[in-house]
């Protein structure tokens, strides 16, 4: 599970060392004007989140660091995304059907329900995907070139769907 995450994360590290800050922090790209930056550090808080949160038990996906610094530039989100990778090597041998509380808002109120830690690691690694998926539409957009075929695709997509 580590391994595929791992390899999932290292395709943002790729495009962070592939682009400028400028690019990076583009807020021009409708209809939500996120930047890929934003994407990126979003991404790694929810990873943040469930790490910082496995030695209690209690994970809080609500309070997220939102490193202005991480989602403006490139290089302080390549820590970022070290940093995670570095903290997910220390879980590979983790128990990853423990039992763990996971807390979020949902949009009527805040919920707090047992995952195992595998549940919560597949969310978080689904959830980057997701985001990829969106910082893949912002970089064609800027004309900048996918960093590999896969990026921003679940593992499950049929590739015969895509040209």
């Amino acid at each position: 599970m580590i391994e595929a995450i791992e390899k999932n994360l290292r395709r943002g590290v790729h495009l962070l060392n592939c682009i400028s800050d400028e690019e990076y922090s583009n807020t021009t790209v409708a209809p939500y004007y996120s930047s890929i930056g934003v994407h990126m550090r979003h991404i790694l808080d929810v990873f943040d989140c469930v790490l910082g949160g496995l030695e209690s038990g209690n994970i809080n996906l609500i309070n997220r660091k939102r490193n202005e610094l991480a989602e403006n530039y490139s290089q302080q989100g390549i820590a970022y995304f070290e940093d995670i990778l570095q903290r997910l090597k220390l879980i590979e041998t983790a128990d990853f059907n423990k039992i763990i509380m996971v807390t979020d808002d949902l949009g009527l109120g805040i919920i707090s329900t047992n995952y195992t830690l595998g549940g919560i690691l597949i969310q978080a690694h689904s959830h980057a995907i997701h985001h990829f998926a969106s910082v893949g539409y912002i970089i064609t957009q800027l004309g900048i070139e996918l960093p590999d075929a896969d990026f921003g695709f679940n593992p499950t997509t049929p590739k015969n769907n895509f040209k």
